[in-house]
């Protein structure tokens, strides 16, 4: 473990000046991937971005792996082992895994986690999660791995039955700790724990999070990563995630206390229905490699389905759209984005309301508009309140969520579908930036670029051999 990038892709016909190319051919924007995960690399993790993003973002290191398998097996397990050895005492796995880098805020200091038992002494954390996508990466990891060589499926099998259990951990931790007993879905605690920091969904639970005066004073490192501040979340909105870290330094993060006294809490449909995903794979991981754990197998089993349930419930029993329930007051949030179709990801509504999300999702309000560069789906469609084709979760087009859904419709057996997602992904990042999101017009790369997730995501659509 600890080998840095040995890109099979040979990266030397890259102009590194030439970032916004047309249409670059899939050898050469292959080769441009793979150099984005070497040149992120430190030898034991892969930041998210060279400027913006200087550490290791627990959901991106999951999608980073997928990546690098197509590289190094080997080098992705070690992607995964250096989360995991991260993973706190009670089973969390903290969405930032912090490098030496100073240029990112809030950093540790901020987050004032050093003094909590739960978090291992040797890195420095974050106190919140992410959506719980690590199973599926471990999975398509293996999968990939036998694709390559018996040296490699050896090494996957045996990581994977070395982590398992710290994964059954981390799932038992979200079921224990965060699903709601009113609802069933995963509770979030603060926005970024969705991964989809500013979006709608979040507008009004945000409302009930009012700062308080001793609201210590900070500056914006954010902004200084960006060519245009209005990509990025307000100051208003800063004020807000940084309140919300106050309360949870307050309450020490305490795992029992937190869900229950945060002014802000969620159920979040998406990290529900990706969870249940992850439970199932956690159980097929555990079948092939003759893992015995009956009891925790029995248990996924029973929170996959619960989940389903759950995300099932939420869904609008007209048009299958599910939403978010705010826990404060029990209100369903019935604002939507593209985390209204994660009922679609998980097979959680009859065939019937199934067929009408997808006709929907892939219809002109969404991933079929018209004049979209790439036909996938925006994070808010040009039709709903708000939308922004320029800022953050507010409307630009993320490659990551189109893998997520091309992945899960292969999954379902859309092979078609998953087809033409996988080609108009590529298509969203053919110049070979790697944004880390796209105005859906334009196609215009937006944030931080050179973005690790982005190639990762991209040498899978172009590497990666997918079975229905």
């Amino acid at each position: 473990m600890g080998v840095p990038v040995t890109a099979s892709i040979d990266p030397t016909s890259i102009d590194p000046t030439d970032l916004r190319a047309p249409e670059l051919p899939p050898t050469t924007l292959a080769a441009r991937a793979a150099a984005v995960l070497r040149d992120n690399d430190t030898g034991t993790l892969v930041t998210a971005s060279p400027k913006l993003y200087p550490h290791m973002w627990s959901w991106d290191a999951a999608f980073i792996a997928i990546g690098l398998a197509h590289l190094d097996v080997n080098r992705a397990l070690t992607e995964l082992d250096t989360l995991l050895s991260a993973q706190w005492s009670d089973g969390m796995i903290p969405h930032i895994v912090f490098t030496d880098a100073t240029s990112y805020f809030p950093g540790p200091d901020r987050w004032g986690t050093d003094s909590v038992p739960q978090r291992p002494p040797h890195v420095r954390t974050s106190g919140i999660c992410q959506p719980p996508v690590h199973a599926i990466a471990l999975r398509r990891i293996v999968d990939i791995a036998r694709h390559v060589s018996r040296d490699d499926v050896e090494l996957a099998e045996t990581f994977a039955a070395r982590t398992w259990p710290a994964l059954y951990r981390w799932h038992r931790w979200l079921a224990r700790h965060r699903m709601s007993e009113s609802c069933g879905l995963i509770t979030i605690v603060h926005g970024w724990e969705s991964g989809m920091d500013n979006s709608p969904r979040w507008d009004a639970p945000y409302a009930h999070v009012q700062p308080g005066p001793d609201l210590p004073p900070y500056v914006r490192l954010d902004l200084l990563g960006v060519d245009d501040p209005n990509e990025r979340p307000s100051d208003a909105e800063y004020d807000r995630y940084l309140w919300l870290i106050e309360q949870l330094r307050r309450a020490d993060y305490d795992p029992e206390v937190v869900p229950k006294t945060l002014d802000f809490r969620v159920g979040d449909v998406f990290t529900t229905a990706l969870f249940a995903i992850a439970c199932d794979d956690l159980v097929e991981l555990a079948h092939e490699l003759s893992l015995d754990a009956p009891d925790e197998v029995a248990e996924l089993r029973t929170w996959a389905a619960h989940a389903r349930e759950a995300v099932a419930h939420s869904a609008d029993p007209d048009t299958g759209l599910a939403f978010d329930k705010d826990l404060r007051n029990g209100d369903t949030t019935r604002t939507t984005t593209v985390a209204a179709f994660s009922p679609l990801l998980c097979s959680a509504l009859p065939e019937h309301l199934e067929h009408r999300l997808l006709t929907h999702l892939t219809g002109p309000a969404w991933a079929g508009h018209p004049k979209f560069h790439a036909a996938v789906a925006p994070s808010v469609s040009p039709t709903e309140p708000g939308f922004d084709a320029r800022r953050y979760w507010r409307g630009p087009q993320w490659p990551v969520l189109v893998w997520l859904f091309s992945f899960a419709f292969q999954r379902r057996g859309w092979t078609g579908l998953a087809r033409n997602w996988r080609e108009q992904g590529l298509r969203l990042v053919a110049d070979g930036s790697f944004g880390e999101y796209y105005e859906p017009f334009t196609g215009e790369p937006l944030g931080s670029t050179q973005q690790s997730w982005t190639a990762a995501v991209a040498l899978d659509w172009l590497c990666g051999r997918w079975s229905a």
